[in-house]
């Protein structure tokens, strides 16, 4: 009996040895999301953004935005101010992310009825300003809302990546979210989203991020709608961090003031 047992480990070993099961199993699923969830990201910083909308039928239309980005600590808080075209210029969006699980509280600044409007919880499967992202997309979603499962590890882009599918507590606009995340550097290199369903509605895929400082910032993503045909892709530039921003541009006050 001790015989076989013994070889049975041998066995085990030699497949962990042949397949990587023990890369597989370095990390738990919920180790994985919590590091992506806590990657040193700067104090604070700005960037340009160029948001482009492209149809079905290869038609794009291009928005200009500035935006704004400060972490506090117990909360980080990010304002974005759309500059071009005509229709969405001194629009301003504003999004703060809790250290616990509370929800994002998200606003939304409409020039047109110089008015700032609270995103309701019911209104953040809405497009985003009518991107492929929807108001939750635009949310730094907290690990411990979703169960994670390990599926397996992948080369993906020369990139070594756990394969994570994250499961909603609650229900949700999404059934499943299934990411593809770089071993060590904690970016997720591609999202896909399933409706409720279960069908991939949308994928989410990284094509650019470089370090800056001493923080991998993303700098081009491309979020398409496979079911509708239609993709945003987001692109940052001019990006600068830990300038020692002050707090006036985190409030509805500055969304009003615009730029």
């Amino acid at each position: 009996m001790k015989t076989i047992k013994f070889k049975a480990r041998v066995i085990a070993i030699a497949l962990i040895s042949a397949f990587g099961i023990s890369e597989v199993t370095a990390q738990s699923a919920d180790e994985i999301a919590k590091k992506v969830y806590n990657r040193t990201t700067a104090k604070d910083g700005e960037s340009d953004m160029t948001m482009k909308l492209v149809n079905s039928k290869g038609e794009t239309r291009t928005r200009l935005i500035h935006q704004f980005f400060k972490d506090y600590g117990t909360v980080e808080k990010k304002t974005m101010f759309f500059k071009s075209p005509a229709d969405v210029k001194n629009t301003a969006f504003m999004n703060w992310t809790y250290d616990d699980d509370k929800d994002d509280d998200q606003w939304l600044y409409l020039p047109a009825l110089k008015k700032v409007k609270r995103i309701s919880s019911s209104s953040k499967d809405n497009a985003f300003m009518g991107s492929d992202f929807t108001y939750e997309d635009m949310e730094k979603r907290n690990p411990n809302k979703d169960t994670h499962k390990l599926l397996r590890t992948v080369k993906y882009k020369n990139e070594t990546c756990y394969v994570i599918e994250s499961t909603p507590k609650e229900e949700g606009q999404y059934a499943k979210r299934i990411a593809w995340v770089i071993k060590d550097k904690w970016i997720p290199l591609k999202i896909e989203f399933y409706d409720e369903d279960v069908e991939l509605l949308k994928v989410l895929t990284i094509t650019d991020y470089k370090k800056i400082k001493d923080y991998w910032i993303i700098v081009n993503q491309e979020m398409k709608n496979v079911q509708k045909n239609h993709k945003t892709i987001i692109t940052l530039s001019n990006i600068k961090v830990d300038i020692g921003l002050g707090d006036t541009r985190f409030t509805q006050r500055a969304m009003q003031r615009g730029l």
